[in-house]
């Protein structure tokens, strides 16, 4: 399998002005993603989850290390290069969400075509062929306030997809939803990985784990456990 990603002696440092104090958050992670594969991320609070992502998503850099998206050392980028990259090739599911309360759903799907300079057409093309996939057709012209949790999770999932992204990050996909809203969501993710899709996921939940390819856990900053496994679906979990 092709490797997409690629992080080499990853570390992340952060101080305080006026402070002699740092936290080592990263403390030389190794790790590589290949495509089509579900990863899920875990460990305790202060493990270094969250940086990783951002990392991992361009909205940070390591303190040292190298970090190859694709072709290029992306480490080594300019903000404006960072940017670039984070709108072509990387997608976005927040727990939280994050849409534009004031778009409707189809517009909220054209806002990063919009940053990308595609045009009004092609946009409104895009995102109605994502409303489709993720089952939201009957309610592309509703606002975020108007959708259910998993809609708008959906309708997040959607958003992440417009650009046709190498990776897909998900920060706790399920953890504002019920247990059977959630298992629409992962369903979804299930689907993506089936399509050649890399996902990766922060998650507490084992259940969510269990859905995915692989499960990197950290601690202090370090890669504890990096394991491959077999995904674990409610029917495959029924007749195992």
């Amino acid at each position: 399998m092709s490797i997409i990603a690629s992080l080499k002696g990853l570390t992340k440092v952060y101080g305080h002005a006026g402070s002699a104090i740092l936290v080592h958050a990263l403390r030389g992670v190794d790790i590589e993603f290949t495509a089509g594969e579900a990863v899920a991320i875990c460990g305790a609070s202060g493990s270094g989850k969250s940086t990783l992502m951002n990392i991992i998503g361009c909205l940070d850099r390591p303190t040292g290390g190298r970090y190859f998206l694709g072709d290029d050392d992306v480490a080594q980028l300019d903000d404006d290069a960072l940017s670039a990259i984070r709108g072509e090739r990387i997608g976005f599911v927040f727990q939280n969400f994050n849409l534009i309360q004031q778009l409707n759903v189809l517009q909220n799907l054209e806002v990063p075509l919009f940053y990308q300079g595609v045009s009004p057409h092609a946009r409104r093309e895009r995102s109605l062929e994502l409303v489709e996939l993720v089952g939201l057709a009957d309610r592309a012209l509703h606002r975020p306030n108007e959708l259910s949790g998993g809609q708008q999770q959906r309708v997040a999932i959607a958003r992440a997809l417009i650009n046709d992204p190498l990776l897909i990050l998900a920060d706790e996909p399920t953890g504002n939803l019920d247990t059977a809203t959630g298992e629409v969501i992962l369903k979804i993710f299930d689907d993506l990985r089936t399509q050649g899709k890399t996902v990766i996921m922060v998650t507490h939940e084992t259940h969510v784990a269990d859905r995915c390819d692989r499960i990197i856990i950290l601690s202090d900053g370090l890669v504890v456990s990096d394991q491959r496994q077999t995904p674990r679906t409610p029917t495959a979990a029924a007749t195992s």
